[in-house]
């Protein structure tokens, strides 16, 4: 048996005539972090979405904790699943995207326990007790009675992060978690997701944080032009002195290690 959590194998992605991606082969297992970095147009977000089962894939197959998503053949077809068995397989990943997807006219507690009660099916004690659990958890135990018009944010992204977590998901997915915010709230984002890591959850980000990146992942995966161009250590891919594309892209960032060397970096 696979010693792996997730794994994909020949994804390919198409919108129309555009190819978003092909032929993309990762392996992640339990408790890893990984980043996914590269330019703008590369193919992370799509993949992230191909994941969560938000985009609908042409070829390839993704298997989640030993069972395949999305898709099933049926003879020499290749069929889409039920709307009903893909929504079940969707419970088991968790994603933070750009933007916080709060609803607006609800509580932090009510955005929260919504999936926990909805989806989950537990009872209103449990799903509270659950969902007061993680919004200590990322810092805002004062507001959960606020509405999202009343956060920041940081701390309305910290609630995405509690809404998605609360819900025990194998694997969390962070799109560009702190790119819609103001420079002054990305640390304390940040902040939550290495606490998440450092827990041994599983965890994808596409991320422009090199440095965040550097210190967080075990693995890191540079995409360019719709391809996984390679993937390595943090030590591997930041040191890279063979790819002039990754090495490029790169340079395009001030890339600050703390003042330490990468083979100094602490697993």
């Amino acid at each position: 048996m696979s010693q792996n959590l997730l794994e994909i194998r020949s994804l390919e992605k198409w919108f129309g005539k555009l190819q978003v991606f092909s032929d993309v082969d990762l392996d992640i297992r339990q408790g890893e972090v990984v980043s996914i970095i590269g330019s703008s147009g590369s193919g992370k977000t799509t993949l992230l979405r191909c994941i969560n089962l938000l985009e609908p894939f042409q070829k390839g197959t993704i298997r989640l904790n030993g069972e395949e998503i999305g898709y099933k053949e049926v003879g020499a077809r290749r069929v889409r699943l039920p709307e009903s068995l893909i929504a079940r397989q969707r419970i088991h990943t968790g994603m933070v995207f750009q933007q916080f997807n709060l609803f607006p006219h609800m509580t932090v507690l009510k955005n929260v326990t919504l999936g926990l009660t909805k989806v989950q099916k537990l009872s209103a004690a449990d799903a509270r007790a659950q969902a007061e659990k993680w919004i200590n958890r990322v810092g805002l135990a004062d507001k959960i009675n606020a509405y999202p018009s009343q956060l920041s944010g940081g701390q309305q992204q910290r609630v995405a992060i509690a809404r998605a977590i609360a819900m025990n998901p194998l694997v969390m997915l962070f799109d560009e978690a702190t790119s819609a915010l103001d420079p002054e709230l990305v640390g304390e984002v940040l902040q939550v997701i290495k606490e998440l890591a450092q827990d041994g959850n599983t965890m994808i980000l596409v991320t422009h944080e090199m440095r965040f990146a550097y210190e967080i992942s075990d693995k890191v995966i540079f995409m360019d032009k719709g391809k996984v161009a390679k993937v390595g250590t943090p030590k591997e891919i930041f040191e890279d002195r063979d790819l002039p594309r990754l090495q490029e892209f790169l340079s395009t960032f001030n890339v600050d290690l703390g003042g330490r060397r990468a083979e100094d970096r602490d697993h």
